[in-house]
């Protein structure tokens, strides 16, 4: 196990290096994106004026305060709480995503399915794993909200955050094919075969 610590954007190479099980702390910015968004952009056709290429992205769909544009809150929006949904629903947008735009890293709860870890290996890229339930610690790694793209689509706006150090986070998928998801489940299905020979259950 490796800790990195990547300025945004990352290159190819960057990412190949990672290893499921690694950590990674990113710096920089980082887009947050959901259901809604890349319905709108995918399936309806809309585009961005974010270059997302080397970028990561993060499934959500922020609490957010209206407030005056300032220095400090240059799109008029403060965080409240900027917690991560769960990536399953977005499984399909994941290629799409990295061909159509170059983000390089998803970060969710919950993993994501074999397209998605096609879409990495063929085109260097992972997926970050945040824990459930630190939706209040993840509200500090975010400094501010720079820009907002979609905003009709509020909260599943496209959100552009600085970020100081934002981690460490897990790598649960990787570009080579790992996932820590799999192993798992493998360990789960060997263990259940275990236990229910032990009491004389055939599967």
């Amino acid at each position: 196990m490796t800790h990195h610590t990547l300025s945004m954007p990352a290159s190819e190479a960057q990412i190949r290096a990672l290893r499921t099980g690694d950590t990674v702390t990113l710096t920089g910015t980082l887009f947050g994106i959901r259901d809604a968004t890349q319905i709108h952009m995918f399936d309806r056709g809309r585009t961005t004026r974010f270059d997302l290429r080397g970028h990561a992205v993060i499934h959500t769909a922020p609490n957010v305060r209206k407030v005056p544009r300032s220095d400090a809150h240059p799109a008029g929006y403060e965080p409240v709480c900027v917690g991560t949904t769960t990536s399953a629903r977005m499984e399909r947008f994941t290629a799409a995503l990295m061909a159509q735009y170059g983000v390089r890293i998803v970060i969710g709860k919950g993993g994501l399915g074999q397209a998605s870890s096609d879409a990495f290996a063929k085109y260097g890229g992972v997926y970050l794993a945040i824990v459930g339930g630190t939706a209040a610690l993840e509200t500090t790694w975010i400094e501010q909200i720079e820009d907002v793209d979609l905003d009709d689509l509020n909260p599943e706006s496209l959100w552009r955050f600085r970020i100081g150090e934002f981690g460490p986070l897990l790598v649960a998928m990787d570009s080579h094919g790992g996932s820590v998801y799999t192993k798992v489940q493998q360990s789960t299905r060997e263990r259940r075969e275990a236990v229910l020979a032990s009491l004389g259950i055939k599967s």
